[in-house]
Parts: structure tokens; sequence; C-alpha cells
């Protein structure tokens, strides 16, 4: 096992720096002078030999990527050019923000699609199998930010139960700061479940295929015993995957939710700093979501044994 996790551990490390770099790169690539769009057309010659100075841009390339990295080890990312505040705290709290969320709907969304999805593999080819396919496909299919506005029109204007827009923090407010989640939570709830029915779904059929499920069976053990007791744990192992991904996926592509609930999350900052033209803060932005994404899916890496032993006998 020690050597499962420090294999895993070894195989992170050149993504991180991987990423660091495409990080470091995609700011410094952008077409002109950052400290020149940063500044605005109106500035002066002298105050954009300044801001490149600020930002190390007088130096050459490689030299700019070993300060700005030993920068990021030491835990600076600089200061936003809008508001001068250290980008770190202000990439962590909104980052706090957009994890909230994330988390609890993700978690919301496998309780309610791994049963499901294992269920219609069960009843492969019922009526049950076919109305869970067939709203797994319908969930797929509707966009995100078109569901949240639905929602935002008939829970919050026409029947007027929850909050249109704005957020609540539920460190200072609990009922009401649950109030505000509900309609993000429930947009991406509906939307993830459909992506987990069909995934929990096909690998329990493959499962169920297996000889010693029909060794299970002829042993005179309920269909109900086979299906929880020997199926589920075996193939919940690829839906499990999935989840990760989508954990990951969602705490980097949230800036479509926030927007349409108007959330101070970080893909709202992102957003903000683009338009902004912030580049520290979108520098900081894109490394903290990279990072997130390769944790998440190492995390998801270091439990999978727990699903399949035989990956650690590999």
């Amino acid at each position: 096992m020690l050597r499962f996790i420090l294999s895993r551990l070894m195989m992170a490390l050149p993504t991180i720096v991987l990423v660091s770099i495409t990080v470091f790169a995609l700011i410094r690539f952008i077409p002109g002078d950052p400290a020149a769009l940063m500044l605005g057309d109106m500035a002066q010659p002298e105050q954009i030999a300044q801001m490149r100075t600020e930002l190390g841009l007088d130096k050459s390339m490689p030299q700019q990527f070993v300060i700005w990295a030993g920068n990021v080890l030491q835990g600076d990312l600089g200061k936003s050019i809008v508001n001068d505040e250290p980008v770190l705290p202000l990439v962590v709290s909104r980052f706090a923000v957009s994890a909230e969320i994330v988390l609890v709907a993700v978690l919301l969304a496998s309780l309610i699609a791994v049963p499901a999805g294992v269920i219609a593999a069960w009843r492969q080819n019922s009526v049950i199998d076919l109305a869970l396919v067939g709203t797994a496909t319908v969930l797929l299919s509707i966009p995100t930010f078109w569901l949240g506005l639905l929602l935002l029109l008939f829970f919050g204007l026409k029947l007027g139960w929850l909050p249109v827009l704005g957020y609540v923090s539920i460190g200072d407010n609990v009922v009401g700061g649950l109030l505000y989640l509900v309609l993000p939570v429930m947009t991406l709830v509906i939307h993830e479940a459909g992506v987990l029915i069909r995934m929990a779904r096909a690998s329990t059929l493959e499962v169920l295929r297996l000889d010693y499920i029909t060794h299970a069976r002829a042993k005179g053990l309920s269909e109900s015993a086979v299906l929880w007791r020997h199926a589920f744990k075996n193939a919940f192992g690829p839906t499990w995957t999935m989840i990760g991904l989508i954990l990951g996926n969602l705490l980097g592509g949230i800036a479509v939710i926030e927007t349409v609930f108007t959330i101070p999350g970080l893909g709202r900052l992102m957003v903000d700093a683009i338009f902004a033209r912030d580049y520290p803060v979108i520098q900081g932005c894109l490394l903290f979501v990279a990072l997130s994404y390769v944790l998440v899916n190492l995390i998801v890496d270091l439990l999978y044994p727990l699903f399949d032993p035989r990956v650690v006998a590999e």
C-alpha cells in the first residue's frame, strides 16, 4: 500500500510542475504588453516601465518563471491590480464559497444518482430502467445556465420560496445562507445526477455479468444481497472515478453558475478579473483551480483501493 501511495505522489509531481509552467506561460504569452493592458490607454511610458519592473517583465522568461515559482512556494501570488490586495487570501476566501456549493452538490448527486443507476442495472430493460435512463439523458442535455434560470424563474419569481439573487455566508446567517445555496446546489445536482446515473448503471451491468455473481446466486443468496453485498462494491470503482472528475471540473468550471446566481465565488472572481485585466488575480485563480483539480484526482487515486483492492496488487 505504501508503494502504491508513493507511486501516485511521484506521478502527481510532474503534473504539478507542468501545470505551473502552463499557467505561467498563458499569462506571459497574451498578445500585447500586460503592463500596458493593465494600466490602460492613457498610461504614460514611465508608468508602463515601472509596472513592468514591478511585475518582473523586464527580465528574461526563465528568470521570470524562477522568481514567480519561488514566490508561489512561499505563498505569494502577488497583489491585485484593482484593489491592491494580496491575491492568495482573496483566492482562498472565494474558493471556500465555491467549494461549499460544489461539495454539497456532488454529495447529494452521488447519494441520489448512484443507487438509481444500480437499480436501473438490476432492472435492465424494465420500465424502471428505461425511465431512469431517459431521465438521465434529459438531465444531461439541459445546459446548466438555462436550468439555473428556469429554477430562478419558478422557485424565486413565481412561487417566491427562495431568494433570487445574492449571497449570504452561512457563518453570518445559517438559515439565510442555506436558502441562498438551495438553487445553485439544486442546479448542479440535477445536471450531474444524469452523468452519475449512466456511469453507475454501466459499471453495475458489467459487474453483474461476471462469474462470481452467478456463483453467488447459485448459493441461494437473495437478489438484494447479491446486488448490494457483492456487486455494488466492485461496480462503484469507476463511478468513484467519475465523481472525482466531476468534482474537479465543477471546482474549475462553476463560473457560469456563480454568474447566474451572483455568488462571489472563485469562478466569479476570475470572470471579474478578466474584464478588469487584473492579471495577477487571473494567474492566481488559474493556478489554484489547476492545483485543486490535480489534488482531487490524487485523492481519488489514493482512495480507489478501498473499492478495488486489485489496484494495489498490480
